[in-house]
């Protein structure tokens, strides 16, 4: 496992090349839920993550990717989704239509893998004039291979709705960006099916201060929202949070 973790680390550093913003988060979980402060020799939640983001457009659609390191005094955990919007089409001035394909997977080095997910499905995403808001919405297919239920059997078959947006306000000095998730995936140890994730930032952009026009850093935080996604039940749980935009 540690030798996959390293692999892990090398892959997210080369990413890095091709970021277009690197994030890193301080999470309160432990602090906040008692259930989640366990020993680094079980399902204790990490205290840091690193984030790597990209999101490029060209002539049929867009990529999208991002790397997610979790540490613990060392790495403990990777996770990264890769989605490729495809369009062949015309195209409405302000909205369009698209093809999603998507991979999600990770492991850890305390949890074990994450299931490997497959999905294909839509995507209607639109903004506005000025680019300064966007949104979008992708209905999908989910296929989680080898997936059992509290039976026994294979629930493979299952779907997601995402929704994503970001706004940038008070003339750039400020960004409100975030997703959410819910899809269906059978977790025998955890007796669910249903699962609700979102996480939201919101960030401070200090490259509008007065000569800090190259310093393309944000400070802010991000809130992570789920249902059935950290443990049974719900959980609201913040960081504080550090970004670098490349250029």
């Amino acid at each position: 496992m540690k030798k996959l973790l390293l692999i892990a680390a090398l892959i997210a550093f080369n990413l890095t090349a091709m970021a277009q913003n690197i994030q890193f988060h301080y999470d309160f979980g432990r602090s906040l839920y008692s259930e989640l402060d366990k020993t680094e020799q079980s399902l204790g939640r990490p205290t840091l993550t690193t984030t790597v983001e990209m999101f490029r457009p060209d002539s049929y659609g867009s990529t999208f990717f991002f790397v997610d390191m979790d540490y613990s005094t060392g790495v403990k955990g990777a996770y990264w989704e890769i989605s490729r919007e495809l369009c062949f089409w015309q195209q409405s001035k302000w909205n369009w239509l698209s093809v999603h394909v998507e991979y999600d997977g990770g492991m850890s080095n305390t949890a074990g893998s994450f299931n490997d997910s497959w999905l294909l499905g839509g995507t209607y995403s639109g903004h506005s004039a000025d680019f300064s808001k966007t949104w979008s919405l992708s209905l999908m297919y989910k296929y989680i291979p080898n997936t059992l239920d509290t039976k026994g059997e294979k629930c493979e078959h299952n779907f997601q709705i995402t929704g994503v947006w970001g706004i940038n306000f008070a003339q750039g000095w400020g960004t409100y960006s975030g997703f959410v998730d819910f899809w269906r995936e059978h977790r025998a140890w955890q007796d669910t099916e249903y699962i609700f994730l979102s996480e939201q930032q919101l960030w401070l952009n200090l490259n509008k201060m007065e000569g800090w026009d190259k310093i393309n850093l944000s400070i802010g935080t991000e809130v992570e929202f789920s249902n059935n996604f950290v443990d049974k039940g719900f959980y609201a749980i913040p960081t504080l949070a550090a970004k670098w935009t490349f250029n």
